[in-house]
Parts: C-alpha cells; sequence; structure tokens
C-alpha cells in the first residue's frame, strides 16, 4: 500500500471515530446531570448514559435535545401532585427510574438512530426515533397526571371504573397531559432538525397509538401477570415507530 493509500485510510479512521467523543462527553454529562437530579438511579443513569451516546451517535444533536426534552417531561411529571400518588401507593421511587426501566422506554428509539445512520432510508428511521420518544414521554405524563389529577379511571378494555393506577386505566385528565406531551416531543423535534415540519402530524400520532396500546397491554396482559410494566412500555413505543412508519 503507498504512503498515500495509507494516509488516506487514517483519515477515514478519523473521520468515522470524531463523532465519538462528543457523543461521550454529552452522553455522561447529561447521565451524571439526570442522577444529580434523581432522575434514574445508578444503573440508570449508565444505561441513559448508552442510550444517549447511541441516539447521538446514529441521529445527530437534534436526537440528544429530543431526549433531554422527553426526560423534563416525565421528570416533571413524576413529581407532579406526588403525594397523592404516595397516598395511592402508585408513586415512583424519588431514587429515579431504574436500568431496566430506562432500556424499556428508550431502547427503541436508539436502536432507529443507529438503523438511520446505516439505512438508505434514513428520514424514515428519524421518524420513528421522534415517534418512539414521544410515545416515551406521553406514556409517563399520561399516567403521572392522570393518578395526581383523578380518584378513578375507566379500563380501556372495558370502560370499567378502576382505581387509579390500576394497569390499562385511562382518565380524559391524564390523556389530554399525554397527547400534549407527545405533541411538544414531536414539535422538539422538529425544531432540532430531527424531523420536517410535514412529518410533525405523523410522529405524533405514532405517540398517540403507541399510548393507546400500552393502556391495551397495560389491561389484557399487564393486569394478568403475563407481561410486566417494562415489557408494556418497551412495546408501546415499539408501536408508535411502527405506526409512523406505516404512515410515510
Amino acid at each position: 500500500m503507498s504512503y498515500l493509500a495509507r494516509t488516506m485510510q487514517a483519515l477515514a479512521g478519523m473521520e468515522a471515530v470524531r463523532p465519538l467523543a462528543p457523543a461521550v462527553i454529552v452522553s455522561v454529562i447529561f447521565a451524571a446531570l439526570a442522577r444529580w437530579v434523581r432522575g434514574v438511579t445508578v444503573g440508570g443513569a449508565i444505561a441513559g448514559a448508552g442510550i444517549c451516546c447511541l441516539l447521538y451517535l446514529g441521529a445527530g444533536l437534534g436526537a440528544f435535545l429530543v431526549l433531554v426534552s422527553v426526560f423534563a417531561l416525565t421528570w416533571l411529571g413524576t413529581r407532579f401532585g406526588y403525594r397523592r400518588k404516595e397516598k395511592l401507593g402508585t408513586a415512583e421511587r424519588l431514587d429515579g427510574r431504574t436500568a431496566w426501566q430506562v432500556l424499556a422506554n428508550l431502547a427503541v428509539a436508539a436502536g432507529c438512530a443507529g438503523l438511520s445512520a446505516i439505512a438508505h432510508s434514513k428520514a424514515v428511521f428519524l421518524l420513528t426515533v421522534s415517534a418512539a420518544l414521544a410515545e416515551a414521554a406521553a406514556d409517563t405524563v399520561s399516567s403521572e397526571v392522570g393518578q395526581a389529577r383523578s380518584a378513578d379511571a375507566r379500563l380501556i378494555s372495558n370502560w370499567a371504573v378502576v382505581p387509579a393506577g390500576t394497569n390499562g386505566g385511562v382518565s380524559w385528565m391524564g390523556t389530554v397531559a399525554g397527547v400534549a406531551a407527545g405533541a411538544f416531543v414531536s414539535l422538539v423535534s422538529v425544531m432540532t432538525g430531527l424531523i420536517p415540519f410535514k412529518w410533525v402530524g405523523v410522529s405524533i400520532v405514532g405517540a398517540v397509538a403507541g399510548m393507546i396500546a400500552d393502556s391495551f397491554l397495560g389491561a389484557l396482559l399487564e393486569q394478568r401477570k403475563v407481561l410486566n410494566n417494562d415489557a408494556v412500555n418497551f412495546l408501546g413505543t415499539l408501536i408508535a415507530a411502527g405506526a409512523a412508519a406505516l404512515f410515510v
């Protein structure tokens, strides 16, 4: 191999590695801050750093900023009406979400970001990243606000009245809050350049579809101990991503 060829190969390798440094630095700082505000446990921070790094490397700075918006909404939602949720026995631990919870909510978005880096249809995979992240925010906010503001809920499978916090239980207050959260995250995706404005509605529809599917899975499978909450959350984000892709 000639000297010029070796030099070009080395430069190509540097270009491939160069984005790794800022991705790792940003991910570590974000994970440390998330742990500092008790949004995640130590394990959750480690898992979050890995997810953040994949999102940054696969989909760019825009995806990272969307992730920040999701974290902010879920952190605020968890603490909204916390004393009431404590009385109901449905409050999340103030020590933060665990590694499994982080992965359940964000693994699909990270996977789609990775696929966007190698796929020919990059734009479609970026849309699925947006929809999956929007669903994660929508589902968490709807659940947290619903429990904080409604004494009762309706089981989505048969519309029976159930206590707030029941798997598959929905309320008008929680549903409206969830749709608003999904719309907010989708708009952040547009503002950061992750997706074009023409797809913002598709991202919102995907997020809402995933949120509704999550409730059905909760009522039909989680309530019967067939699936746990992490599995339901993972499937909700997967359905959101798939639904968004179908509309393109």
